[in-house]
């Protein structure tokens, strides 16, 4: 939702904080992979440290890459099918890393899941669109998209991590975070699948012959 509203308004703040890294000539694909080490490195050092705020404040600045990459490809002309691609697939690995992590440190391995399910059926639902009739990418302003589960993790390690491991209510707060987590990522989820599910029928009804109109149950 924030993406899809502001996205005038935020992108040129992204280019400006992006220009130095443009400059010093990495590439969007470099600085894709980049974000997908740091949250690798944060996952694995989380067992080690056991602080959920250390480790809210590095995803923060590891999720930070999820935007700049598209920014340095912007401000080095540099945009490609292959990186828009590559960041869709690192995305969904950084999650599942994230969501394993906290699967494990909280125990409520149902949350975890059910979270992580509803993360990637709302992606799934406009990739799969997509397949199926043009879409305009940036058009699907739904509640809890990426940058809103982005924000919601960060958030809630940080506070589980300082706020309420004061009041020694660290697990609770956490495994509280995951299951509204899980909840909001569903709801989206749904709430996608009826907005292409409409855009689909509309398409349908215009062309109904066209060469993407088919009746099978091919999942890919």
């Amino acid at each position: 939702m924030i993406d899809g509203l502001f996205k005038t308004h935020i992108d040129p703040l992204w280019e400006r904080i992006a220009r130095p890294i443009a400059e010093a000539g990495w590439t969007p694909n470099q600085v894709t992979i980049a974000g997908l080490v740091l949250v690798v490195a944060d996952v694995a050092a989380l067992p080690l440290h056991g602080s959920l705020a250390v480790f809210g404040v590095v995803l923060l600045l590891a999720f930070a890459f999820d935007a700049l990459d598209g920014a340095v490809a912007r401000l080095s002309g540099l945009r490609s099918r292959r990186g828009g691609w590559l960041d869709a697939v690192v995305d969904r690995y950084q999650e599942l890393a994230v969501m394993a992590a906290l699967g494990a440190v909280s125990g409520a391995w149902w949350a975890a899941m059910l979270g992580l399910s509803g993360a990637f059926l709302t992606s799934y639902a406009k990739a799969r669109t997509a397949v199926e009739i043009p879409i305009d990418n940036d058009r699907w302003p739904d509640l809890f998209e990426r940058q809103e589960r982005i924000f919601f993790l960060c958030g809630l390690t940080i506070l589980a991590g300082t706020l309420f491991r004061a009041f020694g209510q660290e697990q609770t707060a956490l495994v509280a975070g995951l299951w509204i987590y899980a909840a909001l990522t569903h709801v989206t989820a749904l709430q996608r699948a009826r907005r292409a599910w409409a855009m689909l029928a509309r398409a349908d009804a215009e062309d109904p012959l066209g060469p993407r109109a088919r009746r099978d149950d091919d999942p890919a």
